[in-house]
């Protein structure tokens, strides 16, 4: 079993301090942030003196420039110092686009997060993900199957992301925690949770080797715009997303909208015909949802690896329930650039300056680690 690092960060790395600055002065603007990367080239060029003197030219809003403005008074640095205290705080790890940890099946998204703040597990973000999401107000019905799905998909193997809601994403990480596989997306800063009523779910997902995670600084309070933001993370990360309960105004069809595009199949549990709980996930249906009654379908229909579909037990009734192992540093960039089809060595070639000996001798390290697996010429992901 892994340790959960209650501890803090203890310090940030010149590419995280410097992309911090950048996002702190954008105040979460992904277009504002990009447009100053593609200018300058790196977030550390963009906040040099002669950097930040060029920021009038790049067309940014009033308020960012306003912010660059305070941003290089005394009190300004003061409060930027102050905010990296509180990173430092309440954040276990950070992750960019470059580096190695940061999850994979985002990248392909031109809106996906520049950095990623969390707690606990940074590793459960590169695992198989299903995204479950539904009411807040759901049936107690719904909670249940939501629950069921929940404990059945981590049970094989897979990882439940949800959004730390009421209802439906709070019985999904609760179900999926009973095997220690659930990671939550906030819509807020780490140094809060939202609703203030789950903040012993949010302590118990970080007690089972669960993760949480945020786009957003500490200090961010839950505005109603941060949530829409928040769904896009929780089925990107995701391999499929599954609605459990949903009225027609839910806020759960925004995220099985996004995941659609973005190319993600979405699941939907059917229910009464008269029932309100359930005329989203029958509008997804006609829409091209695919109608779910047993979690076993959502991982036929995902046509995933067969090491994905097993637990192994004990000779006693219990089930074991086995760690997520971690993955070397060493193996982290070959891990990512693995998928779920398949490549043959020589595509794994293109992507990697090793000696081809050298490569297949991390393939096989992997594979021992039950993270690899090789089927007909292919290597891709798996589950042990």
């Amino acid at each position: 079993m892994l340790d959960v690092p209650f501890t803090m960060l203890t310090q940030l790395s010149s590419h995280h301090y410097h992309t911090l600055k950048v996002w702190y002065l954008v105040q979460h603007s992904l277009v504002s942030f990009k447009k100053i990367v593609d200018y300058f080239g790196s977030c550390e060029k963009a906040v040099q003196p002669a950097g930040l003197s060029q920021w009038r030219n790049l067309g940014l809003h009033a308020n960012h420039l306003k912010r660059v403005d305070e941003f290089q008074t005394a009190q300004g640095q003061a409060q930027f110092e102050k905010l990296t205290e509180q990173i430092q705080q309440y954040t276990d790890f950070i992750l960019t686009a470059d580096d190695s940890g940061y999850p994979a099946q985002l990248l392909p998204y031109t809106d996906h997060p520049p950095i990623i703040f969390g707690k606990g597990q940074a590793q459960a973000l590169l695992q198989p993900q299903i995204a479950i999401v539904g009411s807040r107000k759901p049936s107690p019905h719904g909670r249940q199957v939501a629950y069921d799905f929940a404990y059945y998909l981590s049970e094989k193997g897979f990882y439940v992301s949800s959004g730390l809601a009421y209802g439906i994403d709070e019985a999904a990480h609760q179900g999926a925690s009973a095997h220690q596989r659930t990671i939550a997306v906030t819509g807020t800063g780490l140094d809060s949770t939202y609703p203030a009523q789950n903040k012993k779910l949010a302590e118990h997902i970080l007690a089972q080797n669960g993760a949480i995670i945020t786009e957003f600084l500490p200090g961010t309070p839950p505005l109603q715009q941060h949530f829409p933001r928040r769904n896009r993370i929780v089925s990107g990360l995701s391999l499929g997303v599954l609605v459990v309960e949903a009225t027609l105004k839910s806020g759960s069809l925004i995220t099985a909208n996004k995941a659609a595009e973005q190319g993600k199949t979405v699941f939907a549990i059917p229910g009464h015909i008269y029932s309100e709980f359930h005329q989203g996930c029958h509008q997804l249906i006609r829409e091209g949802a695919i109608l779910v009654d047993h979690p076993e379908q959502i991982i036929e229909d995902l046509a995933l690896p067969t090491q994905w579909q097993s637990q192994q037990q004990n000779s006693t009734e219990e089930a074991v329930v086995s760690s997520t192992p971690e993955i070397p540093e060493h193996l982290i960039n070959l891990y990512q650039s693995l998928d779920w089809v398949g490549q043959n060595i020589d595509q794994l070639v293109l992507h990697h300056s090793q000696p081809v000996a050298e490569l297949t001798s991390s393939l096989m390290e992997l594979e021992l680690l039950g993270l690899c697996m090789q089927q007909s010429g292919l290597y891709l992901r798996c589950r042990s």
